[in-house]
């Protein structure tokens, strides 16, 4: 979302890479483009002004007048602000004292509401919570079958007294604030810790909506008001925005279609307007794409600085800790990696979501943004299809994999000869890199990391090479010839070595019973 404000501003801190000193019109002429670029991704006007402004001020303060690398503290600067605008720190849902915990999302149609509903659910599940959803939206078609279906995938109860309107044709009927007071008392009852209550939205926002909203807050009033709104759709976020906070004052924000291709204005400018944090992000259609919203992690992708810890995180929760282990422990032993483990850890791989946004977390992605958009995920499946066409045998020892072998798993994976050729090279290339690490050799290509020791491996390696023997050659009379010479070499040398001590030349043999040692003694002397 964020990918044409990140290209803008790489480019504007370009300018201000190898300059030891920054003038005023330098200050003047970055903040001008970081404007521009604000601007153009449709951050409110007030926002743009606030955020120019305080970069400006500390631009030309001590700070940056001070630093050894006045650019890179100029890129620190805008990457706090980000940061302040965004939120300034991570806010985790508040659980009540005595539960059930009551949550409530409120938002326009088609922000997204219903289907976060369903995510919210199943990550609070994931926490070791027991939460309960509640259908309260009884005038969108369909919205409470919709809830159900979401409510089913991920594991979780859903309350719906009401089947609500099933066509636009229907007059919605039912009283949405007594079914999500029962659906408080239900949880209660049931000893849900947890319930998340979902309730209707308007195309826009009327007089109507805004009271059934109030209205269903002050029933069940909740512990948490999370206004769901469209990260895609532009400056209008904040007016929406204040609509709904004046309405229901709600408590956080949660941003949907996170991962769509808008400008993303809407994410820079909500938090900032209202004062309210952002708490969640949907970054996807799947029920797992639902992240909390960190500020600092967000301000670091808008700025192509990666975001190592979301992935890390990601790997911890998904990663098989018991596969992990058996693969250190077979790394260690220094057994062969074979290609049941290969297919083992891209199954692990797979679990972690899309291979496109991980590699978009890695810093300075910005970079080979093409190469990643034209990355197919199917390349995948068809590795995997490859590998699973092979017989055990031929998985735990592919060197048996011949051209008939060859032909037959092409034929089953449904690729072509070429592929399983590509495949079967790359395993080899790694099977020799984990080999050559494993035995203390690092990583190969790297010199500096090459040897037990870490660095200077391959000075010792050099060495070692130095003292090699020299192979004899092929012709049998210059290979006599060269025997003969390096038997003389050893004479001459074995002649030249001086006798007795290695500090000099003894002149007479050495008479131990000079040293008057006691009886017997002289026998470890060789004597």
């Amino acid at each position: 979302m964020f990918n044409s404000l990140s290209d803008r501003l790489a480019s504007t801190f370009k300018n201000l890479r190898g300059k030891g000193r920054l003038s005023e019109a330098d200050v003047d002429a970055t903040v001008r483009e970081i404007r521009r670029a604000l601007l153009d991704a449709d951050v409110a006007v007030s926002v743009v002004r606030e955020f120019a402004a305080h970069v400006k001020e500390r631009a030309l303060s001590e700070e940056v007048s001070a630093a050894l690398n006045p650019g890179q503290q100029v890129v620190k600067i805008v990457n706090d602000e980000l940061v302040r605008i965004l939120g300034g720190e991570t806010r985790r849902i508040r659980l009540a004292k005595n539960p059930p915990t009551v949550i409530m999302l409120a938002g326009l149609q088609g922000a997204g509401k219903t289907t976060l509903g369903g995510k919210l659910a199943k990550w609070l599940k994931g926490q070791g919570h027991s939460p309960i959803l509640v259908a309260a939206d009884l005038q969108r078609p369909n919205a409470v079958t919709q809830l159900q279906v979401n409510g089913q995938r991920a594991g979780v109860p859903v309350f719906a007294p009401h089947p609500g309107v099933q066509s636009e044709f229907e007059a919605p009927t039912g009283d949405p604030v007594a079914v999500a007071r029962d659906g408080v008392a239900e949880a209660r009852a049931k000893l849900h810790d947890v319930v998340i209550v979902d309730t209707a939205g308007r195309l826009g926002i009327d007089a109507e909506m805004m009271q059934q909203a109030a209205d269903i807050r002050a029933a069940i009033n909740p512990d948490e008001v999370l206004f769901v709104i469209d990260a895609m759709i532009g400056q209008d976020a904040v007016n929406t925005a204040q609509a709904f906070n004046e309405g229901v004052n709600f408590t956080g924000v949660v941003l949907s279609k996170l991962d769509g291709d808008a400008r993303g204005g809407a994410a820079l400018s909500v938090a900032s307007v209202t004062g309210k944090p952002v708490m969640f992000a949907s970054t996807g259609e799947s029920l797992d794409d639902f992240e909390i919203f960190h500020p600092d992690r967000m301000a670091n992708r808008i700025l192509d600085m990666g975001d190592i810890l979301s992935l890390i995180e990601q790997a911890e929760k998904s990663w098989d800790k018991g596969e992990a282990e058996r693969m250190a422990k077979k790394f260690v032993d220094q057994e062969d990696f074979t290609l049941e483990d290969f297919l083992a850890q891209m199954q692990q791989i797979r679990k972690m979501g899309s291979m496109k946004k991980m590699l978009m977390m890695m810093p300075g992605a910005a970079g080979m943004r093409q190469q990643l958009e034209n990355f197919d995920e199917r390349e995948i499946d068809r590795v995997e299809a490859i590998v699973r066409s092979m017989t055990p045998h031929e998985r735990l020892a592919p060197k048996i994999i011949n051209g008939s072998r060859r032909a037959r798993i092409a034929r089953g994976s449904g690729v072509h000869v070429s592929e399983v050729n590509g495949l079967l090279e790359r395993f080899g290339q790694a099977q020799k890199m984990m080999k050559k690490m494993a035995q203390g050799g690092g990583i190969p290509g790297m010199p500096g990391m090459a040897g037990p020791g870490g660095f200077g491996g391959a000075r010792k390696g050099k060495q070692v090479a130095k003292g090699k023997k020299k192979a004899r050659s092929g012709n049998p009379a210059k290979a006599a010839q060269e025997l003969r010479e390096a038997e003389e070499r050893r004479a001459s040398a074995r002649n030249a070595l001086p006798t007795g001590a290695a500090f000099g030349q003894q002149q007479e043999e050495f008479d131990p019973s000079a040293l008057n040692l006691p009886k017997g003694f002289e026998k470890f002397l060789g004597k």
